[in-house]
């Protein structure tokens, strides 16, 4: 099982997290013979500061304030598009945000879990769940191209309880 919800709900070093999801991005683009332009770049910081996710009219919002110039909402939503197709970026899509990749070169299903207290998202990947789905969609001939499992409740911080489990 892939999770970065102990990373998210637990005290941890957020600027080694922000470098290594970037340096990760840049060796993605190499490998795939594209251009992290400083735009995307600057979006993925954004999308990687917290585990909070952001919509497009947010992350323009934030670029505005460290840009010399305006960037047009296309723009915005081209570098998220590009960030997705190399799966460094998830659309929430109940939220209409976006947030970062933790696990951007491996195969995994999206299971999002969303605290309604403090907006926090951790990523789950659980290959049970992927051979589920694909076992449900095969018996029906349905061609799964994509999947997202959003969960909403409350996060380890917001409930507090037995985390250890």
């Amino acid at each position: 099982m892939l999770t970065n919800a102990r990373l998210v709900y637990q005290p941890h070093d957020q600027v080694r997290i922000l470098n290594a999801a970037i340096s990760r991005a840049h060796d993605i683009c190499e490998a795939a013979n594209v251009r992290l332009t400083p735009t995307r770049e600057a979006i993925l910081k954004l999308l990687w500061q917290g585990h909070q996710p952001m919509g497009a009219y947010q992350l323009q919002q934030q670029l505005a304030k460290v840009s010399e110039k305006p960037i047009a909402p296309p723009t915005i939503y081209r570098a998220i598009e590009f960030l997705i197709d190399l799966g460094l970026v998830h659309r929430i899509h109940s939220l209409n945000a976006y947030i970062g990749c933790p696990f951007p070169s491996s195969e995994h299903s999206n299971i999002f879990m969303i605290c309604e207290k403090c907006n926090t998202v951790a990523e789950v990947s659980d290959k049970r769940v992927n051979n589920l789905l694909e076992a449900i969609t095969d018996k029906v001939g349905f061609k799964l191209h994509s999947q997202t499992i959003e969960l909403f409740g409350l996060c380890p911080n917001c409930e507090p309880g037995d985390s250890d489990e």
